[in-house]
């Protein structure tokens, strides 16, 4: 799931390096997501996994985006 992660954080964030990012590695704080790179991201997941956000989901780590997948599909 982490690396089906970084592909979709790489469309929304071309500029960071991505062989440096962990399920630790925090949104806002070590990527630099701002709010429009957060719902774009939003979007981009909801593409690639075709599904729709219902409800807010606060995301403060990698790792909490792929969990939430995981329990997603």
């Amino acid at each position: 799931m982490l690396e089906n992660l970084k592909n979709i954080l790489q469309k929304v964030l071309p500029e960071v390096d991505m062989s440096k990012v962990t399920e630790e590695t925090r949104l806002v704080e070590d990527l630099g997501f701002d709010s429009l790179a957060l719902m774009m991201l939003s979007m981009e997941i909801e593409d690639a996994f075709k599904f729709r956000f219902t409800e807010f989901v606060r995301f403060e780590t990698v790792g909490d985006v792929c969990g939430y997948l995981e329990s997603r599909i």
